[in-house]
């Protein structure tokens, strides 16, 4: 709960600065895209496996065109989906966990810099974020047979992308799981305390339009 009233608190004040500011450019637009999500955990007993899943929702963007620096916070229905399978040491075979999936509100909040090229910033525009990412479960609780799934994960992303003709923009990041999104449930009395994050690949494209 600290984590989500600190990033609640840095949002509100990433706003207000914005808001200030008289040069600034508010787009709002749809914006859809891919996953592919790795379970890490604390203990090499675990073995996931990526698999796709697909996000899809609104973004807005606040940019300073003469600096660069901005950001955009979206709001996203994400669909995750990962297998996993459990080896207990000394054991002849290992646990089969099943499919790990889940459905979340995701609310991700990237600081934004926009690499102007001359001549060419009206075409195609490089830029690189980061910020963090608030998904809460919209899904079922249970997520399989020793595995509980949590009600908000927390998570940093990195990325890289491209603005084409000042509306499309191509973004690929990897978020980093900061809180547990799973936890073990202590079905089997030889992996108790294993508890995992969920560290994610996303591609996704927005379609922005300028609204001020």
């Amino acid at each position: 709960m600290k984590a989500i009233k600190t990033l609640a608190i840095a949002a509100i004040a990433i706003m207000a600065t914005a808001t200030a500011s008289q040069a600034q450019i508010l787009s709002i637009g749809p914006r859809i895209g891919t996953e592919i999500n790795r379970l890490s955990f604390d203990k090499n007993t675990f073995s996931p496996d990526n698999r796709a899943g697909f996000t899809a929702g609104l973004q807005a963007e606040v940019s300073l065109p003469v600096v660069g620096l901005g950001f955009d916070i979206s709001a996203m229905y994400v669909h995750r989906s990962s297998a996993s399978t459990l080896k207990l040491d000394g054991a002849p075979a290992s646990v089969d966990v099943t499919t790990y999936k889940g459905d979340y509100i995701e609310i991700p909040i990237n600081f934004k810099y926009k690499i102007g090229l001359p001549g060419l910033s009206k075409i195609l525009a490089p830029y690189i974020f980061t910020g963090p990412s608030i998904a809460f479960l919209a899904s079922k609780q249970d997520a399989a047979a020793v595995l509980e799934k949590k009600k908000c994960d927390v998570a940093w992303n990195f990325g890289v992308g491209v603005q084409l003709f000042q509306h499309l923009q191509i973004g690929a990041s990897y978020g980093l799981g900061i809180t547990k999104a799973v936890k073990y449930t202590g079905l089997v009395q030889d992996a108790a305390g294993i508890d995992g994050k969920n560290n994610y690949w996303t591609v996704t494209a927005a379609w922005l339009f300028k609204v001020l």
